[in-house]
């Protein structure tokens, strides 16, 4: 039950996560969209490990970090302890925003 419970707020997050974020274009040509990072929401969820492709994303995404924490629908997931551990399991610094 708690699993399935823990399923569906993820669900929700995600979706919520669609619908609210608009992409927003950086200087270096990266297309800031948070749905880029959907390979890292288990790992940003939960405790277990990045993928290869989490890593990737999030290389990818660094220029717009900054803008994600900035905004309030998203700081709560990309500043949680499990994206710190993310981060650094994937070797990306976090940026001084």
């Amino acid at each position: 039950m708690v699993k399935v419970m823990w399923v569906s707020v993820l669900a929700l997050v995600a979706a919520l996560l669609l619908v609210t974020v608009e992409k927003i274009p950086v200087a270096e040509g990266v297309t800031c969209s948070v749905t880029e990072l959907s390979p890292c929401l288990a790992a940003f969820m939960s405790s277990s490990p990045p993928s290869a492709s989490c890593c990737a994303k999030l290389r990818e995404q660094k220029p717009c970090l900054c803008g994600y924490m900035r905004n309030p629908s998203l700081r709560q997931y990309v500043t949680s302890p499990n994206a710190k551990k993310v981060s650094n399991s994937c070797k990306v610094a976090s940026p001084n925003c």
